[in-house]
């Protein structure tokens, strides 16, 4: 599929990550937006992507000015009539996306797959009502999305295995690792995972245990250690093994936070509308300046994660 067109609908915080990464690996992308500034915002945030490609990732230099020929900023959904694929990536909300949907149908081929970008929002939910609903899977990037490898592809009741191969066979050729769902369970692996891991991290703050600082620093020092070069259970496996981690869940099961509400600390901070480095207000406090420095520590980490993947676990 290199040198195709791929359409991205939704060119905010992770959309415009997307386009970078088809664009890197030579694909051409028709991107809309419906904010004012978008395209041109998107435009800013990829040339800064394809600098940290070139400089970190040997991404040649000539990309830093070829990428904006293969880049279309559309006024309008019906100049992704020759996209064939297209990611959507616009506001979580249902209603939203189904719009747009109703909007690509009406454009696109038959036989081109729609991929939502949703993080929540269940893939069979989104393939109800559709005339093709086969061609609708869920795939979920994460940020910065031209330097991970991170992608989760998910399967609806109704996609199709063709669709899900190509995805994947897309994935791989945008440098990415995707895991295939194949069950369509809410927020998928990766979120999963990490929801059970921030419900008890706040018991423990609620509890008494060990204050903000305390519970980041004793996660980031131990499983920072190993969690981007294993999984759990590769971790498991070479640190005692199955039976090992066994003997002791049985004591510890036990006393984990299993409620199925939301912990009040949250609950306070939904009502307050606390967004973290967006307003200043999370867990920590910031500053004006801190939201960029953040971003930045953020993409530096992303790019030494990377550099250590390459060097002891390479792409095939």
């Amino acid at each position: 599929m290199n040198g195709e067109s791929v359409g991205v609908v939704g060119l905010g915080f992770l959309g415009r990550g997307i386009a970078a990464c088809f664009l890197a690996h030579g694909f051409h992308v028709v991107g809309y937006d419906i904010g004012e500034n978008a395209a041109e915002e998107a435009r800013i945030y990829i040339g800064g992507a394809m600098d940290e490609l070139i400089e970190h990732a040997s991404f040649p230099a000539s990309l830093k000015g070829e990428w904006t020929r293969r880049f279309t900023a559309a006024e309008e959904l019906s100049q992704f009539r020759e996209c064939r694929f297209v990611v959507e990536s616009v506001y979580e909300d249902l209603t939203v996306k189904q719009a747009v949907f109703d909007e690509l149908e009406q454009v696109v081929y038959e036989s081109t797959p729609i991929a939502s970008n949703t993080s929540a929002i269940p893939i069979t939910v989104l393939q109800n009502g559709r005339k093709f609903p086969s061609r609708f899977l869920g795939m979920h990037w994460t940020e910065p999305a031209y330097a991970t490898r991170f992608l989760e592809l998910i399967k609806g009741e109704q996609t199709s295995d063709e669709v899900l191969e190509l995805a994947a066979e897309l994935a791989r050729k945008t440098s990415k690792e995707p895991s295939v769902v194949q069950q369509d369970v809410p927020a998928f692996i990766a979120n999963r995972l990490a929801y059970a891991m921030y419900r008890e991290a706040i018991h423990l703050l609620e509890s008494g245990v060990g204050d903000v600082e305390t519970i980041d620093r004793a996660f980031s020092n131990a499983c920072g250690l190993w969690a981007t070069l294993c999984g759990p259970f590769r971790w498991m496996d070479i640190t005692g093994g199955p039976a090992l981690y066994a003997k002791a869940m049985q004591r510890v099961l036990p006393t984990l936070n299993a409620s199925g509400e939301l912990p009040k600390i949250l609950q306070d901070m939904l009502a307050g509308n606390n967004r973290g480095v967006i307003d200043g207000k999370g867990f920590y406090s910031y500053g004006p300046e801190d939201r960029q420095r953040w971003e930045a520590l953020f993409h530096a980490h992303a790019w030494d994660v990377w550099r250590l993947q390459q060097k002891h676990h390479p792409l095939p």
